[in-house]
């Protein structure tokens, strides 16, 4: 009878399903209880466009390929992951709740807050719609509106504007069998705009006001908060590719070449390219190289991200809350990488503007690769899913060669070990613990170099 696979049960792996590109990123919880990052991957994918997935065998083995560089990495097995979800068929709606209470003169409980909840999850939608994620915004308390944690209070009716999400249930349905197709199982699904901006975000900026653009590949999604809640969310069918196919059609060049174009010598400010060099591009099978102006290149670029900023912008004057940004704009995803794209961000929009690098974890050999923007869905998606997960427990230390087991006592296990030599500059004082106290190596870890034995 074969075995059922078991993944480890501290170890978290989240994959951003992209547009171009899939990332994923393996993490676990250390002793000390901090997210510490064991692995990642990333690889190209031809089977989504515009953040839904069009092909799911093309998406299956692009998942593959991730999660293979992953577990090489992390030297882990993976079986189950949590995924991000995007497109321009996520939508977003506000509907208000109400329940009238039987006793007034009893606390408002979480049980009261989630049958609030639950009741709303059953809003009539158009048909093949489904909901995603619920959002409170504000509770109101009989008469009493704004609250933001209405639990303890007393009242006799109680309401709470909720934000809704909304995407696709074909497009969602999609997503899921690719994953089973490449052999995984999924255990959360989050919001892409969600997961970025966990990643991102400080509290005082979302609690200031604050819009998050994720600059993706095949969309651009949009998050709006205030006073430290999602109010509002977008997805704009422009990103990263579409820039590609213009500097394409532009310059006359392949795929490859276009990508490789705005990759290294990209600007999104055309007056900030002040050298003007001049590149060749290698000709095809043996054709003349072609060349290519810096600045003309920097000015396709820039008109292009000027239109993804004029939809932004027509997104946030749409939500209401346009004066209501003191943080401003942040900016991550792939398309964030572009030199001087906050410069245009603050020209095209008016508010200040910042590039926004996921937030740093624990010390990590891999962080220098995935603390980037391109990683703040896999980043934002391990943050939430380790609220779950419980710290490493250590199992045993190795010293001197020996291999002590923590959960079992050292009496008759000790190996000889020499004693102290007080003018040792060096002193073993392992060593010390060991002979003169037999301690468990538990309470070695509680003691301290300094300590007197």
């Amino acid at each position: 009878m074969e075995t059922k696979k078991t993944q480890n049960s501290d170890m978290v792996v989240a994959v951003d399903l992209g547009s171009t590109k899939i990332y994923s990123v393996v993490a676990r919880k250390n002793m000390l209880g901090r997210i510490e990052i064991i692995g990642y991957g990333k690889s190209a994918n031809e089977g989504v466009i515009r953040g839904v997935v069009s092909n799911i065998d093309k998406t299956a083995k692009s998942i593959s390929d991730a999660i293979d560089m992953s577990e090489k990495t992390s030297r882990q097995e993976i079986l189950s992951i949590h995924t991000g979800i995007a497109g321009h068929h996520i939508k977003s709606i506000s509907h208000q709740g109400m329940s009238y209470r039987s006793n007034p003169q009893d606390e408002i409980t979480s049980e009261e807050l989630e049958k609030l909840k639950q009741e709303i999850s059953k809003i009539a939608l158009p048909l093949g719609e489904q909901i995603l994620h619920i959002v409170p915004e504000e509770y109101t308390v009989d008469d009493q509106a704004g609250i933001l944690d209405p639990i303890g209070m007393f009242g006799s009716k109680l309401q709470c504007k909720f934000h809704i999400i909304t995407g696709q249930s074909s497009a969602t349905n999609n997503v899921i069998r690719s994953f089973e197709k490449a052999g995984l199982e999924i255990d959360s699904v989050t919001l892409n705009a969600i997961a970025a901006a966990d990643s991102v975000l400080s509290d005082e900026e979302k609690e200031a006001g604050v819009v998050l653009v994720d600059l993706g590949g095949g969309t651009t999604d949009i998050s709006i908060y205030q006073e430290g809640i999602l109010k509002y969310t977008a997805s704009i069918p422009l990103g990263g590719s579409i820039i590609t196919k213009d500097i394409k059609a532009g310059c006359t060049v392949t795929h490859d070449q276009a990508e490789k174009l705005k990759v290294r010598f990209g600007s999104a400010l055309a007056e900030e390219v002040i050298d003007n060099r001049i590149i060749t591009i290698p000709g095809i099978m043996g054709r003349e190289p072609k060349e290519i102006s810096e600045k003309n290149l920097s000015r396709i670029i820039q008109a292009r991200i000027q239109e993804i900023f004029e939809f932004i912008m027509w997104e946030i004057h749409k939500s209401g809350y346009e004066n209501k940004l003191v943080a401003g704009i942040v900016l991550t995803g792939g398309a964030a990488n572009m030199k001087n794209i906050e410069l245009l961000a603050e020209y095209q929009t008016g508010l200040p503007a910042r590039i926004g690098d996921p937030f740093t974890f624990g010390n990590s050999q891999f962080e220098k690769d995935v603390l980037l923007p391109e990683f703040a869905v896999c980043l934002g998606i391990i943050k939430e899913a380790m609220k779950s997960v419980k710290a490493v427990e250590p199992k045993s230390i190795a010293t001197n060669g020996a291999v002590f087991n923590l959960d079992e006592p050292l009496d008759q296990k000790i190996p000889e070990l020499e004693e102290v030599d007080a003018t040792d500059s060096k002193p073993n004082w392992f060593g010390k613990v060991i002979n003169k106290s037999y301690r468990s190596v538990k309470e070695f870890f509680e003691a301290s170099p300094d300590s007197e034995f």
